[in-house]
Formats: structure tokens, sequence, C-alpha cells
């Protein structure tokens, strides 16, 4: 679980690295940081920098410093580091907007993770898709996908497939539409025992960041879903929001409603002021534990597809898109 303050430093961190045009050391980097307005120390730099090689992110050049790595640099891309913080938190905000989904008459817009895959793995995304789906690990059973000649609307590179699927915001959208306003909190990596959720393994808080929570974890290739459709055990991907205490019951209703619709992916609620599958709640707020839409996408994944996945998309009308 990442401190927030740590989050920002070791995007700072990054960005340094990014813009030297050569390995760079941990007393330059914080040089450069107290230059920045940024008062941390070399020590502290080491500190951060151990972080940043055990999630893949650096490479380390002997005594003369590091460099990013190739998935680094993805990030860096993704995420425009130093100029977007907050970005993925106003993202949600926004996509949450945007869902005009209702719950009685079944029509409305969602929000939608898009995945690109080469044609020749069709049929084995849409299998592994469905049964992880119906398994309770995926937001809906409920696709799209998208082929070269389907039109402008999803713009697909040749010889690609992509697919649509529902994105846990989808749920933050439901309850603000219903006036219920959502702290998007955590991304993590949560243990499954016996088919039923355990712990988070490891969280990192939305706040301060402009990397997708959710992204890194799934980069780092920390799930074993495969494993939890089979066995039972394993790890899966996780959102956890807060809410305010005195939507309580009303938000119960709303996903007791979602699930009844096929929205089945809300974990569990817990209890005011009480922590959540270890996860901490601010005081006056209860936590809400919501599946990773792209479990689906990790379960290829751990199997050698590969696959590319944008999360938090865009919106596609919830009847466009066919159960699998």
């Amino acid at each position: 679980m990442m401190d927030p303050q740590i989050e920002r430093k070791l995007i700072e961190i990054m960005r340094v690295i990014h813009e030297s045009d050569k390995p760079i050391g941990a007393r330059a980097i914080a040089d450069e940081l107290n230059n920045r307005g940024y008062d941390i120390g070399e020590r502290a730099v080491r500190y951060h920098l151990r972080i940043l090689d055990e999630r893949g992110f650096t490479h380390k050049h002997g005594y003369a410093g590091r460099t990013l790595t190739d998935l680094g640099e993805n990030e860096m891309n993704d995420a425009l580091i130093g100029d977007r913080f907050g970005f993925v938190i106003s993202r949600i905000e926004e996509m949450a907007f945007k869902t005009t989904y209702d719950l009685e008459t079944d029509k409305g817009d969602v929000v939608v993770n898009i995945s690109y895959f080469d044609k020749d793995d069709f049929e084995t995304v849409i299998s592994l898709i469905s049964y992880t789906a119906h398994s309770g690990y995926m937001i809906s059973p409920r696709v799209r996908v998208f082929e070269e000649d389907s039109g402008p609307e999803i713009p697909i590179p040749p010889g690609k497939i992509g697919i649509a699927t529902v994105c846990s915001v989808t749920f933050d959208g439901l309850l603000l539409k219903a006036g219920i306003p959502v702290e998007p909190a955590y991304g993590g990596v949560l243990q499954i025992e016996n088919r039923k959720p355990a712990r988070f393994m490891d969280l990192i808080s939305y706040s301060g960041t402009s990397i997708d929570p959710i992204k890194i974890f799934m980069n780092r290739g920390h799930t074993s879903v495969l494993e939890v459709l089979e066995k039972g055990d394993g790890k899966i991907l996780a959102n956890m929001r807060q809410i305010n205490s005195s939507a309580y019951d009303k938000t119960g209703e709303i996903l007791k409603r979602a699930e009844k619709s096929g929205l089945a992916g809300c974990i569990t609620a817990g209890n005011i002021d009480e922590c959540l599958l270890g996860a901490p709640v601010d005081i006056g707020k209860f936590g809400v534990a919501v599946v990773g839409g792209i479990n689906g996408v990790c379960a290829l994944e751990e199997t050698g597809i590969k696959i590319e996945t944008n999360p938090l998309s865009t919106m596609l009308d919830y009847r466009t898109m066919s159960e699998i």
C-alpha cells in the first residue's frame, strides 16, 4: 500500500530520469529535484529508486546510474507524468458523469475498456473473457467486437480485432446518477481464497498520481486470474471506492439492482469507519470493492496472448453490447 506522497515523488524522479540523455545517479537526481523545489536527499532518492526498480520502471547501469525501461517509458508516454497529477481521477469523474445507463430500462451508455488482439486469437479471446465474466470476475458478460471494417467509431489497426468490455467506472456512474458521489480510493491486487475475497495484497492510491493504478498492476503481471478460475485461489485486479456514510443504505439498494441487471462486479461493501479487505477507509465513510473490468484480459495475457488494452477508453450504448 503506497502513500500518495511517495507516489508523487516516484513520478518526479521518473520525470528527471526521462529528461536525462544518459544514465543518471541518485545524487544528480536529488540535486535536480531540489532545483525544482522538492526537499529530498540522496538517501531518500535511493529508497524511491529501489521501488521503481521493483516495478520494472528503471534499469540500473552500475555506478553510472539509471535509465527508464521500455515499461517506464510507456508509462511516461501514457500518463504525461509531471503535467497531469490527478488526471486519472479527473478521467474517472468525467466518464462517470457521462454514464447514462438506466437500471430500470436497461438503456443508456456505459464506460468501456477497449482491447486489441490478433485475428487468429479471436476464439480464445471470446472463450476466456466469457469464462471470466460468468465466473464473476468482470463487470458484465456483455461485450462488443470491432473489426477493421466496423466503421470510424473505434479505429482498428490492420490485422487486429477490438473488444469492448464494461469498465468498473460504470458503477461510479450509476451511483452518481442516483445522487451519490463516489471517491476513487485505490486500485489493487486482491487475493481470492476459496473463490471468496480475502484481502488486498497491494494497493496504489488514485490520489496524486497520473498513472492508472490498475494499469500499473496489469503491466507488472502480478495477477493469477487463471488460477482463480481453475482452483478458486489466486490474485485478481480490483478497485476500492469510498462513499459517505449517509448514502450507505441507498448504495446497497443500487448495487443489488445492478446485480439483478447483470452488472455483478461489486465484490463487497464494508461497514462505516472500518477497513475493507485490509484497505484503509476514511472516518465517516465506507468502502466498496469492485472487480477490475479487465480481469479477462489479464487471464488472456497469462496464457501468452499479446493484447493491448486502453482502460477507461470510451462510452458505448449498452444495448449494442451482446452477452458471450
